[in-house]
């Protein structure tokens, strides 16, 4: 039985561009599953045509167990959206947003005000409840725009780069909303460009490119894919990099690589912190002086290179260019790239 959201095969093209190319998705409800990607990779255009904003032209799609194509109207009744930018009315204060959603759901007047207050405390915006959306800083407006979202407390909803652009305190702080509206049943689609932030929130995690899931799995498991844990080490002298390239060898589970210029030296290894404190004492009994020591496990650009074979910032179709499926490039408009 298919999930709280459902694809399977969804096509769109703009002229000659691909931007979805048969994907398939499959959330069970009251969980998150978090589409990653880089810019271009579809996943706007994804969560677009879920939401009725875009017909795809091939597929299927059930959203709350109602078709897509078939009942948008029905589906629209059904979730909330929270796109890439907050869609707030500047001259409108917190509350009068809020109240003005819920009368647009055909809230009674005095619901709609009751409903704006329990999401004005739930979201930290009671303070500010009564100065316009203006004076808001960005991390309020991105709380706001997810408290309109929420207005009629949809069984399901979407979330489109919800963090984006956002400092580390606000980011933290809308994490902390999204775990509460899960932890109360409601199923999540989140696109994200951050592997930190699949790892606090999803339960699964698709990897789109080129409109294309090339991989699938929990965040643990994408790492894996690209080796696991690695040991870095920044040598004090340039002359300790062929004794500690040797100390590494012993240690790892692959092949060391070596940046001369900066002197660090990198190898794959298994076993976590207690396998670092074993390589700094091996360091330190060869007399090897190091600058710098870590255990890092793969970022979200170790992911798309392992994946993909290119970085997740050198996407073609950041500069607004988009490489379809036969390899020409093409022009898109800008509100096509996701």
């Amino acid at each position: 039985m298919p999930g709280a959201i459902y694809a399977e095969g969804l096509v769109k093209t703009f002229g000659d561009v691909r931007a979805l190319d048969g994907v398939d998705l499959d959330v069970p409800e009251g969980t998150v599953l978090g589409l990653l990607g880089p810019n271009g990779a579809g996943k706007t255009t994804t969560v677009r045509c879920l939401t009725t904003l875009l017909q795809p032209d091939r597929g299927k799609a059930i959203v709350a167990g109602i078709d897509v194509l078939k009942h948008p109207n029905e589906v629209r009744r059904s979730i909330g959206l929270s796109g890439q930018f907050a869609a707030v009315d500047e001259y409108l204060t917190g509350r009068e947003n809020l109240q003005m959603v819920g009368r647009l759901y055909q809230m009674r007047a005095k619901d709609a005000k009751v409903r704006a207050d329990e999401l004005l405390e739930q979201f930290n915006l009671a303070d500010a409840a009564d100065r316009t959306a203006k004076t808001y800083s960005g991390g309020m407006r991105r709380r706001l725009d997810l408290a309109a979202a929420l207005v009629v407390s949809p069984p399901v909803m979407f979330m489109d780069e919800p963090t984006t652009g956002l400092d580390p305190r606000n980011r933290q702080q809308l994490w902390e909303v999204i775990k509460q509206l899960v932890s109360g049943g409601t199923t999540l689609l989140l696109t994200t460009q951050y592997l930190e932030e699949a790892d606090h929130l999803a339960h699964d995690i698709c990897v789109v490119d080129h409109g294309r899931v090339i991989a699938r799995g929990t965040s643990d498991q994408l790492k894996a894919r690209t080796g696991g844990e690695r040991v870095e080490v920044v040598v004090h002298e340039r002359e300790h990099i062929a004794t500690a390239s040797e100390v590494l060898r012993g240690f790892g589970k692959g092949e060391t690589s070596v940046e001369e210029h900066t002197r660090k030296l990198t190898v794959p290894v298994a076993g976590g912190a207690k396998l670092l404190a074993e390589v700094i004492r091996e360091l330190d009994t060869r007399g090897i002086e190091i600058d710098d020591i870590g255990l890092r496990r793969p970022t979200l650009d170790d992911v798309f290179l392992s994946l993909t074979g290119h970085h997740a910032d050198a996407e073609d179709e950041g500069n607004g260019v988009v490489q379809d499926t036969k390899g020409r490039k093409a022009k898109a408009k800008k509100e096509t790239a996701s």
